[in-house]
């Protein structure tokens, strides 16, 4: 049987959602498509400078958590994989001390971390050898030749530019696919002019939220402002239609007999209902997804992740 092998989001917000999901695989096997395995849990820590692809906020967590999570996943033999693609790093950011403690953290050769910057990376192979590394899809490779050059480098995986996927004219010249991983649901528009550009922002914008967390409030700066029309109220239900969406019939007739077993889903920033529908469409049977996306609520709600207030009591006469 063919693995099928998913690379999930979320280190911070979504990480109870993931256990259970890591559970209810465990525990009700029948409820998936055949071959679904977890690849890794992927992002980054709040407050991460070095973290990219999704601005994470001012939010901070603390030792033991990044503790417990990194500890929790790697117990069900599941990587942590880093998303430290901010492209502005630059000499010296790379003594930060909240990433470093991180890295050491995970420093166990279990683990990987996704890359962009060049400085980071050679920094990273320097000083933390036992990580795997990824090349992230934020370079923005979307040509043949430069892929395959990519894949000649020593890297776990290289995740395919979504501007790439479906067309099969282009991916069967990739020469090894076995290590290629495909975004499945990017939410931006195809052929988007303006995706490097908001990488490039959300760099900016950490930088920012790092010098504002050492200023009195009245003298921090202002975030510098970003506004998509599409990616920001995109979801499931709004990319079907994309020529680069791909879709479960796609991964298991076309992908996987392809040689291409790896896929990611982003969502780190998502709406809870949002990405429990997405993990449902993309790994659940279809005559499945009703039970076991009940399953899943129940045991949130449960767990006080989800809660439902019901209504006061009233006062009569």
């Amino acid at each position: 049987m063919e693995k099928v092998r998913f690379h999930l989001p979320g280190l911070r917000y979504n990480f109870p959602l993931n256990m259970f999901w890591i559970s209810m695989l465990e525990q009700h096997p029948e409820y998936f498509r055949e071959g679904v395995e977890i690849a890794s849990f992927f992002g980054a820590f709040p407050f991460s400078l070095w973290n990219g692809g999704r601005l994470l906020g001012d939010d901070q967590c603390d030792a033991g958590f990044v503790r417990n999570v990194i500890t929790s996943i790697n117990k069900k033999n599941i990587p942590v994989r880093f998303t430290y693609t901010n492209p502005l790093i630059k000499e010296e950011d790379l003594a930060d001390p909240f990433c470093n403690f991180c890295l050491k953290e995970g420093d166990n050769g279990k683990n990987e971390v996704l890359v962009f910057s060049p400085i980071l990376e050679e920094y990273i192979r320097k000083n933390y050898p036992s990580y795997r590394i990824d090349s992230t899809t934020c370079k923005e490779i979307r040509d043949v030749a430069s892929v395959n050059a990519e894949l000649e480098k020593d890297y776990k995986y290289v995740v395919l530019d979504y501007n790439m996927n479906n067309k099969w004219d282009l991916i069967d010249q990739i020469t090894d696919k076995s290590r290629l991983e495909v975004l499945v649901n990017a939410v931006c528009v195809p052929d988007c002019k303006r995706r490097g550009d908001h990488y490039k922002n959300i760099g900016m914008n950490q930088k920012i939220v790092e010098e504002n967390r050492k200023l009195p409030p009245e003298k921090r700066k202002h975030i510098i402002p970003w506004h998509c029309e599409y990616g920001d109220k995109n979801c499931l239900y709004t990319i079907k239609d994309y020529s680069t969406f791909v879709s479960p019939e796609l991964i298991w007739e076309k992908y996987v007999p392809n040689g291409i077993n790896n896929f990611k889903i982003e969502g780190r920033t998502a709406n809870l209902f949002s990405l429990i529908e997405t993990y449902c469409y993309f790994m659940i049977k279809p005559e499945k997804v009703g039970e076991a996306r009940l399953l899943l609520l129940r045991n949130l709600e449960q767990a006080r992740i989800v809660q439902v207030n019901k209504p006061r009591p009233g006062v009569w006469p």
